[in-house]
């Protein structure tokens, strides 16, 4: 069966090849680039997590208030997996795309977009409810 409608979000799924092996294996520098690429698509950030593995390669997730962005870094054959999830109409995960490769230097992509929960509404009939974070907005009016 056919759905056809307005999409609830976009998720890229992105492979990028030949990048940067000391950055893909730089905890730090992984969750900066990934919490600018939330940021740059125009996402409120709620959360972040990350983890470094040994010997080599860093794993993590920027959580937003439109869903997900997700790293997977192989260091040792300069290769990531990237996992690009937004919803409602103001945030672009093609902007995310677009930073990430260039930050880690990706020399080849591969990328694929599938609409999420495309459902049989008119446009006027959905309502996007980012959630406000409290906390994200404290720490700024602090730092």
């Amino acid at each position: 069966m056919k759905i056809t409608g307005k999409s609830l979000g976009r998720h890229i799924l992105a492979e990028m090849y030949n990048c940067n092996r000391e950055v893909l294996n730089d905890l730090q520098k992984i969750k900066e680039i990934m919490t600018k690429a939330a940021i740059i698509a125009g996402a409120e950030v709620v959360e972040v997590v990350f983890h470094q593995f040994n010997p080599y390669g860093v794993s993590g997730v920027v959580v937003i208030s439109e869903s997900h962005l997700a790293i997977h870094t192989w260091p040792e054959y300069g290769f990531v997996a990237a996992d690009l999830f937004t919803c409602g109409d103001h945030v672009d995960p093609w902007k995310a795309f677009e930073y990430l490769q260039s930050e880690l230097q990706a020399e080849q992509v591969m990328t694929f977009e599938a609409k999420r929960g495309v459902l049989p509404l008119d446009a006027d009939q959905f309502s996007y409810k980012p959630y406000k974070n409290e906390k994200v907005e404290e720490k700024e009016k602090v730092g």
